[in-house]
């Protein structure tokens, strides 16, 4: 049996996520996705403004008159998420953690998904593969998605990104829209982003935290490092340190920036503590510019 907070929690994402779907993303979604091709339906007369390249020669010979080709694209796709489950993700000031973001917008690219009719599935990692759903669809496959986020308790505690790359290409064969989410603390998984970036549509999601960039003066504190479990004691008022650690995060966000456009791979920042429907609206409107070109 769920814990009572896990179940409100669940639906209170449910309840949120669908509204946005319905309202906002499922038009959206659709549009910035692409089916695996185009399959012949059938064919009709030629009206004028017709692309003449579509007229099916063979038929318009045996009947004296000009037909042409209807196509409809191949819709269903499969929507993979990975799913950063490190203890990292158990961090938040702005009354949400890491975690509990990451199951809200998962839960919102999933009923997007379903919504269109397509599958989705999930791997839960830390520095292990934790996790396999396969994909399917339905209402009740997604909360159970959501659930595993919130509830599933990991073995390990630090991250590595590249080995959940790893398995994924090897247990998905067929071409996905997988769903990177992270806070991306790690290091060594940049040739794996790339053969991953190759063979499927992936994109990066970055979730992170305000106190994560910038420190107020609190005086002393200690940190605990939560996948190492080291802690240091700092002094918060020493305005030479809060430039430092800012100056540091600032470097690491322009680092991870650059490896993304440098495979060319689609990527989404978001903030605890912030609205994520705008820059992921911005993200939909911007695939769908680009395959209109």
């Amino acid at each position: 049996m769920l814990p009572k907070d896990i179940i409100k929690k669940i639906r209170r994402i449910e309840i949120t996520t669908r509204k946005l779907v319905n309202d906002v993303f499922a038009g959206e979604y659709h549009s910035s996705f692409r089916g695996r091709g185009m399959e012949f339906e059938e064919v009709r007369e030629y009206q004028p403004g017709d692309d003449i390249r579509l007229i099916d020669w063979n038929v318009t010979a045996r009947t004296g008159a000009p037909f042409v080709k209807k196509f409809r694209e191949e819709r269903e796709l499969s929507v993979m998420l990975l799913v950063d489950a490190s203890s990292s993700g158990q961090f938040g000031t702005r009354n949400q953690l890491k975690e509990e973001m990451a199951a809200e917008i998962c839960g919102l690219l999933a009923f997007s998904a379903t919504h269109n009719n397509d599958k989705v599935g999930m791997i839960i990692f830390t520095d292990q593969v934790e996790k396999f759903i396969a994909p399917r669809k339905g209402r009740a496959h997604v909360l159970r998605l959501i659930r595993e986020i919130l509830y599933f308790k990991p073995t390990g505690r630090s991250t590595n990104i590249g080995a959940a790359l790893e398995y994924l290409n090897r247990v998905i064969k067929r071409k996905s829209v997988v769903f990177l989410v992270s806070d991306f603390l790690s290091t060594g998984y940049a040739s794996d982003l790339m053969i991953t970036n190759r063979k499927h549509d992936l994109i990066a999601i970055r979730i992170s935290d305000p106190r994560e960039s910038k420190l107020e003066n609190f005086g002393m504190i200690d940190f605990e490092d939560a996948e190492t479990g080291e802690i240091i004691t700092v002094d918060t008022a020493d305005l030479l340190f809060r430039k430092d650690f800012s100056s540091r995060a600032t470097e690491l966000n322009e680092q991870l920036e650059k490896a993304f456009r440098r495979i060319n791979l689609d990527y989404i920042q978001l903030t605890t503590g912030q609205d994520y429907i705008f820059p992921l609206s911005a993200f939909f409107k911007q695939r769908e510019r680009r395959y209109r070109r």
